[in-house]
């Protein structure tokens, strides 16, 4: 698709003829309206519009080298028909549910031009109507007050910029009522499921008369605070940062913002918890999760009991049937996940730590226990299974995620009905976060022993917590850290670098090993270009690395020169470019192509997707790669697939996609890629950290290939800033123990 004029906007107005094509999951809709005597093709996110509406459209023309001229719109108004001629085709067109042409034609039978009037506010009157019963004239109702709800929204929010798209959620999310409980307060539109940025809803709330001192208004900042910072992995915030804070965002006083936080946590609408004479507010979900898991890791080390000592002798046995002779620490390992309910196997790469943990899953399986392996993403639980040689999924998989209607998460395992399993082990423990660790939790008998794996010098997880390093840092729970490198892998210099970074130990930038180079570059543009040659051409002829599936390119940021997102574009045109006659999708400046390769930047649980041998599932989730197989533009669907699974996307939540031939550091956490491209040049100052150089250089299977300045490296690797994170499960971990 060809954009002739994005950024004109023009209104056209007529009449619904022909409805081509209409999903009715998301309201992508194909129609053909007729304004005066032309007849023109309009596309786009059209919900409950039906024919013979009379509507007005704005967006944009665009052509589309099969299809010819259309129209794209973006907003549209919809006027109810008012004549019992125009009633008639619009109830008869099927758009209300439970309403066909003879049901339609016995309504205006009875009450004419006001049978549109009388469904909306008189349904009772319906069931004097033959086959309409009570039941089934409320439905009628409900049904005809969605879809004029949705239109009253709509134009209740256009004004602000909410698209279509966005009004449809808020719709579902707040139901027929959605213009009334706005009304009555503007900022529900800030909550989590909706989460309008409160910018917009601050002009919503003035235009509506909400006072500038008003509590609802005060109140809704704090708790904005608190949710922007879970973006910054905080489920918590100091009061004595909070409330500067807010008291800026808000333009008002330190000590009424004060005020408001004491009747906040007196309704309970926020939480406070004193740790070392400070107070610490959080938001309800998080402190509830993070004293869960804290109650649930105690009950687990408490209920289960330690009479299941492992024998040395089949520790023996399983080094004679692996060919191997554990390290102590290994040995100490193994005992430790058999004498304890709840247990942390940490260490950096060739520690031994996969052998230690196939030796736990063996010696397991021979007492019969039932086991269950799970990792936070699609790659690590992947990964997972390729280094055990069991299954591994991943814990949305594993706890059966489900969709509610309201566009949150749930998941089928739970409490009253819990996983079949006498051992869970969850592998990259590093990447998991509060709310997810308590979902899983809760879907454990009590009898189910927990095993952490992980790598604590890895970043911690994207979403807000720190559940592996609070649980280590407690020491409340039995761990044990692998560090002896062994010989085999002191052959990598991937590894031994890792290992130097980590250490504080200079690394060995001048050796031209056969897995780790460094490609010194003074100006951005230079690495930009080494990094397309290498991915383009020099890495996939000197090794054989197909440059899609084979190599990833990483950037500590996304911006400036040697960011993903300009290397993104220049990466696609080197290794995707525009061919003639192929479609190609638009979404803020970013093209899509059949071929490219994408990734998932939110978790979206009702996406559905397709295994390859037929299995039908829902859920993609932040971080998934994958590539796109299709581009269907008429039809509004683009198909995407991942591993072994295609999903199927629309138009509409193209958004949810971005392009990944290179993709931040933060963003690969949990995968492993046969050759990593890492350019090091205009970092910013924040992101010259210890812990980000060594996830970047850990995510290297076979090749590490850095390209920029050795001094960025080097400020990174001296840099020992551990990413800074308020959280409470630490002190509830201490509070349990402690009694």
């Amino acid at each position: 698709m060809e954009i002739t004029n994005p950024e004109v906007k023009k209104e056209i107005s007529g009449t619904i003829e022909k409805i081509t094509y209409k999903n009715s999951q998301n309201g992508y809709t194909v129609c053909t309206v007729r304004v005066g005597r032309e007849h023109i093709t309009v596309v786009g996110t059209l919900p409950f519009i039906s024919i013979g509406d009379n509507v007005k459209f704005t967006g944009h023309y665009t052509v589309h080298a099969v299809y010819g001229e259309q129209f794209v719109a973006d907003y549209y108004e919809t006027v109810a028909p008012k004549t019992v001629a125009a009633i008639l085709k619009y109830l008869s067109s099927g758009i209300i549910k439970g309403v066909g042409p003879a049901t339609a034609e016995r309504i205006v039978e009875k009450f004419g031009a006001d049978s549109l009037d009388v469904i909306q506010n008189s349904p009772e009157d319906l069931a004097s109507i033959k086959g309409i019963s009570i039941e089934k004239a409320m439905n009628i109702s409900e049904e005809y007050k969605k879809q004029f709800g949705i239109r009253d929204l709509m134009l209740m929010l256009n004004p602000y910029q909410v698209s279509l798209e966005k009004c449809i959620s808020i719709f579902r999310v707040l139901g027929t009522k959605s213009g009334d409980k706005i009304k009555q307060n503007p900022y529900v539109l800030c909550e989590d499921a909706i989460d309008l940025p409160f910018e917009k809803v601050e002009a919503i709330a003035f235009d509506l008369g909400v006072s500038a001192d008003n509590e609802m208004r005060l109140a809704a900042g704090v708790e904005y605070v608190l949710r922007k910072n879970l973006l910054n992995g905080h489920t918590c915030l100091p009061r004595k940062k909070l409330i500067p804070v807010a008291s800026s965002l808000l333009e008002s006083d330190e000590m009424r913002i004060d005020n408001i936080c004491d009747k906040m946590i007196e309704t309970l609408r926020i939480r406070s918890k004193t740790v070392d004479d400070g107070d610490f507010l959080s938001l309800p979900e998080y402190y509830n999760a993070e004293e869960y898991i804290s109650a649930r890791l105690f009950a687990a080390k408490s209920y289960i009991s330690a009479a299941n000592y492992i024998d040395e002798l089949e520790i023996n046995y399983v080094e004679n049937k692996l060919g191997i002779k554990f390290e102590k620490l290994q040995r100490e390992a193994i005992r430790k996940a058999f004498n304890n309910g709840v247990f942390v196997l940490t260490g950096g790469p060739g520690t031994g730590k996969t052998t230690t943990l196939n030796a736990i899953i063996e010696l397991f399986e021979q007492r019969n226990a039932t086991l269950q392996l799970a990792a936070p993403t699609g790659r690590a639980a992947k990964r997972m299974t390729e280094l055990t040689g069991r299954e591994a999924k991943t814990i949305h998989r594993l706890l059966e995620v489900e969709w509610t209607g309201e566009g949150r998460q749930s998941f089928a395992r739970n409490e009253k009905n819990p996983l079949e399993c006498d051992v869970l082990i969850v592998d990259e423990a590093s990447m998991l976060d509060s709310l997810l660790f308590e979902s899983l939790l809760h879907a454990l008998k009590i009898s189910t022993r927990i095993i952490l794996v992980g790598d604590v010098d890895q970043l911690p997880s994207v979403s807000a917590g720190n559940v592996l390093n609070d649980i280590l840092n407690s020491n409340v729970y039995e761990s044990v850290a692998l560090k002896k490198v062994f010989r085999q892998a002191m052959a990598s210099t991937i590894i031994t670098n890792a290992h130097a970074i980590i250490n504080g130990q200079p690394s060995d930038l001048s050796n031209k090993s056969n897995d780790f180079f460094m490609m010194h570059r003074d100006y951005a543009a230079s690495v930009c270009d080494t990094v397309m040659e290498l991915c383009e051409t020099r890495l996939p002829d000197a090794y054989g690395f197909n440059a899609l599936t084979d190599i990833q390119v990483l950037c500590p940021s996304r911006k400036a020169q040697a960011g993903t997102v300009n290397l993104n574009n220049l990466l696609q045109s080197s290794l995707n470019p525009k061919k003639q006659g192929e479609p190609q999708l638009s979404y803020k400046g970013v093209y899509f192509r059949q071929g490219d390769k994408v990734m998932q930047i939110k978790n979206n649980y009702d996406l559905q997707w397709q295994r390859d041998n037929g299995d039908v599932g829902y859920g993609v989730f932040n971080g998934d790669v994958g590539y796109i197989t299709l581009i269907d533009i008429k039809g509004g669907i683009i198909k995407v697939k991942f591993d072994d699974r295609t999903a199927t996307y629309f138009t509409d939540n193209i958004g949810e996609l971005e392009l990944a031939y290179a993709v931040t550091v933060h963003k690969s956490q949990g995968s492993e890629f046969d050759c990593v491209v890492l350019p090091l040049f205009d970092t910013p100052q924040q992101l010259l950290y210890r812990n980000l150089l060594y996830t970047a250089v850990t995510r290297a299977k076979k090749l590490l290939v850095v390209v920029g300045l050795e001094s960025v490296y080097e400020k990174m690797a001296e840099n020992d800033r551990k990413t800074l994170r308020y959280t409470l499960l630490r002190d509830f971990l201490l509070e349990n123990e402690n009694g």
